[in-house]
């Protein structure tokens, strides 16, 4: 049986980077190029238990984006989870002591499910502020409407729970 990872180790795949930090389009090229890319084993063990829907290792990639800055009750991790029609980063907080997801966010991203585009932007404060913008459009291009844009905002609370305001 082959050894378990330390989720010490698992955390360590993810770079600390500086807030604040806006997630769009471009941000996993920059990311992947400072970024090893995660061991197979370190995704079946620690991320594929996080998501909450189905993983096919022949179309679905990961790659680990950022570390928040330390705290007391929680790790909190962004990752990027490419598929089929869809890319999404993901905003989790684990409990360090007992390895359990507290909270799961989806960030940013784009999908397509065959008639409408979604994108979605992120920024993280470094107050732990989260804000979110999407925008939906149909068709072969992408045309961003402001009035039909939506707009979000969460906290990081101090427990690891993300809290919407």
């Amino acid at each position: 049986m082959t050894p378990q990872i330390r989720f010490s180790h698992f955390v360590d795949q993810f770079p600390p980077l500086e807030l604040p930090i806006t997630f769009g389009e471009e941000t996993v090229r920059k990311i992947s190029k400072e970024t090893p890319p995660l061991p197979p084993r370190m995704i079946d063990q620690f991320l594929v238990p996080m998501e909450p829907t189905l993983v096919n290792e022949e179309f679905t990639e990961f790659i680990a984006c950022m570390r928040l800055p330390d705290a007391e009750e929680y790790v909190g991790l962004v990752y990027w989870r490419a598929d089929l029609a869809q890319y999404h980063y993901t905003l989790v907080t684990v409990n360090p002591k007992t390895e359990e997801v507290i909270d799961r966010l989806i960030l940013a991203g784009t999908s397509y499910d065959g008639a409408e585009l979604t994108q979605t932007t992120a920024a993280i404060t470094d107050a732990l502020m989260i804000y979110q913008v999407s925008g939906q459009g149909s068709g072969k291009e992408f045309d961003f409407q402001a009035s039909g844009s939506t707009a979000r905002r969460f906290q990081l609370a101090e427990s690891g729970k993300i809290i919407e305001l």
